[in-house]
């Protein structure tokens, strides 16, 4: 008799980025924490964060997050050609 527990996890990531323009930085802390978990769950390598540049104030708060996560191995901005400081790629554990 299988006593087991049943689970849902949702369905798999549809992409591997998330653009966060124009987000308020508490709710863009929440979305980035939901895609590190998310992109773990599914076996990601990493994922990539479209903030913009602006007063860079979202940019800030999110690489502040990401310093120290335990989720992430190392983050950088984007190559020039594909946003530069406009977007963070994040490489997970």
């Amino acid at each position: 008799v299988d006593m087991g527990v049943g689970y849902e996890l949702g369905p798999v990531l549809s992409t591997r980025e998330t653009d966060l323009r124009g987000a308020r930085a508490e709710g863009a802390l929440f979305d980035v924490e939901r895609l590190l978990d998310k992109a773990m769950r599914d076996g990601l390598s990493s994922v990539r964060i479209i903030h913009g540049r602006g007063t860079g104030a979202l940019r800030q708060a999110i690489r502040d997050l990401l310093d120290g996560h335990p989720l992430v191995k190392s983050f950088a901005p984007e190559e020039p050609e594909r946003g530069g400081d406009g977007a963070t790629i994040v490489y997970l554990i």
